[in-house]
């Protein structure tokens, strides 16, 4: 499988827009290739400790905060190639390497931040994290920031790279030229010879990541990085953690909560991974959840277009293309994998819908732009062919986390399942099971443990139409979590997060919760 879906991509999400705006205008949006340091926040790789002592020097780090340099390529590939203003400063955090011997090596974890405005009555720090995982912090949170604003009146606004993500030594596994052919090769083999060039495209891949980053591929998983924002919030000098996690971050919220369940603040929970899933089950509910989207993003189309794709167009359009790619720009080729990550990536928002009418309708025509730009930015390409850490990073922490190792014959039995539960996407989320196999590191957990007696509430939001993580994940998250700490609502609408969906109720009900500790009632309703 090319394309992992574990936990979405709302940080490809975030900058999507501009991507593809420039993209179908041709134009060109400028880059940096500016290279990982310390100057300016910066993480870098794992080396010698500094400090030369142990958890407790490490939590009396003073942070050098500084203007933020713009974005490295390893960081998210649709970022334009500037710093992210004055408001915003970056610094490194220096963390073990490894957990079990803290007077060992260290990795430099980046932040970024935004100071409170009103300072009389701040409250703390609060701390985000987007998802993916993969997703970096220090492009996302800016990005964000006038959605923000409200809470930023008495949080400072804080944001990293966790590790083995963009500055904090983001994973590194092929060229960009590999990276190319990996991602545009076919992901849905019919045939053995088929599926044995599949295991060989994920083993190659896999020995790449060894190879660039086997020193920090034991050590990139969930655990650790909540580990890291609990070392983080006694360097900012937190005695709570107040926390906003997002997709794949109510997961490391969630392990946090378990981890250090007295030192949970104030804490959000918003597009809810299902932590009782294993990789199997979750694949399923995803691939249904985008089918869900799929269903939904048609009928409201009809209502305002004579142009609405079917369910059959597509799937007619993606059978053509596993034969028959189409020209999609820059000598490249719109392929049947890249379609079906680029029809994925439009489902995120109903603010991408305009472009999947638009894209299906061209790619039929023999013109693959949108789409391709739509893949692109689920693989973390940018505009200038250069790949962020995105889809490496979440490898290597799925494969970190997750003990489960799949075959080719374990998914042949589960294939008629993934098609029944999406015949647009179901094949293409089963053969992603792949991505552990080989992989050189052993995963973790099987499902991992969010159960957190003591800590005080935390305020977990589903969303009834998330593709990437559907709402039943958010019910079975505050269950996890335990009574008295869980506290279940719902928002009634499209797309993969509920706070930034512009609903004022959500906006209002999280605001509160945030600002004054004000609890809502388990099982609110927006809508």
């Amino acid at each position: 499988m090319s394309t992992s879906l574990r936990a979405g991509a709302l940080l490809a999400a975030a900058l999507l827009l501009t991507a593809t705006a420039t993209s179908c205008t041709d134009g060109d949006t400028p880059h940096s290739d500016s290279a990982r340091s310390e100057s300016g926040g910066g993480g870098n790789a794992a080396g010698a400790n500094p400090t030369g002592g142990s958890l407790n020097a490490l939590a009396g780090q003073e942070l050098d905060w500084k203007p933020c340099p713009a974005p490295s390529r390893s960081e998210d590939s649709g970022a334009a190639g500037r710093p992210p203003g004055s408001d915003w400063e970056c610094a490194t955090l220096r963390a073990p390497l490894d957990y079990a011997h803290p007077d060992g090596d260290t990795i430099g974890i980046a932040m970024i931040r935004a100071r409170a405005t009103d300072q009389a009555h701040r409250i703390g720090s609060l701390v985000f994290n987007f998802g993916g995982p993969g997703g970096s912090g220090i492009t996302t949170l800016p990005a964000f920031g006038d959605d923000y604003r409200t809470l930023r009146t008495r949080y400072d606004l804080v944001s990293f790279d966790p590790r083995g993500v963009g500055r904090s030594s983001g994973v590194t596994c092929l060229s960009d030229k590999d990276l190319d052919a990996y991602y545009a090769a076919d992901a849905t083999p019919a045939t053995k010879d088929e599926e044995k060039a599949l295991v060989g495209r994920v083993n190659k891949y896999a020995a790449g990541c060894q190879k660039n980053s086997g020193k920090i591929l034991p050590h990139v998983g969930t655990t650790n990085a909540a580990r890291d924002m609990d070392l983080m919030r006694q360097v900012l000098g937190d005695a709570k953690l107040h926390y906003f996690g997002i997709s794949y971050g109510t997961e490391l919220g969630g392990v946090y909560a378990h981890l250090f369940p007295k030192n949970v603040g104030r804490a959000v929970l918003d597009a809810v991974v299902d932590p009782s899933s294993d990789p199997v089950q979750s694949a399923l509910a995803q691939a249904g959840g985008f089918q869900l989207a799929l269903g939904n993003y048609m009928t409201a189309c009809v209502k305002t277009s004579d142009n609405c794709p079917t369910e059959q167009q597509i799937t007619s359009l993606l059978d053509r293309l596993q034969n028959k790619p189409v020209p999609g720009g820059d000598g490249r080729y719109l392929t049947q994998s890249l379609a079906t990550g680029g029809i994925a990536q439009s489902l995120y928002s109903k603010d991408f819908w305009d472009y999947l009418t638009e894209g299906v309708e061209d790619a039929e025509n023999g013109d693959g732009k949108i789409l391709l730009t739509l893949g692109d930015s689920m693989n973390g390409r940018g505009q200038d062919g250069k790949y962020s850490s995105l889809q490496a990073s979440l490898n290597a922490i799925t494969c970190a986390d997750f003990a489960q190792r799949y075959t080719t014959a374990d998914i042949e039995k589960r294939t008629a399942e993934f098609r029944k539960a999406s015949p647009v996407f179901g094949e293409f989320m089963a053969w992603s099971l792949l991505q552990c196999t080989d992989w050189p590191v052993k995963g973790a957990w099987q499902t991992p443990d969010v159960s957190a007696k003591g800590a005080a509430p935390i305020l977990v939001v589903g969303n009834t139409g998330d593709p990437a993580t559907p709402y039943e994940g958010a019910h079975k998250m505050a269950q996890e979590l335990g009574a008295g700490v869980g506290v279940e609502m719902t928002y009634r609408g499209e797309g993969h997060g509920a706070y930034d969906s512009g609903n004022a109720c959500v906006k209002t009900t999280v605001d509160a919760y945030l600002l004054e500790g004000t609890v809502p009632a388990p099982g609110k309703v927006c809508s």
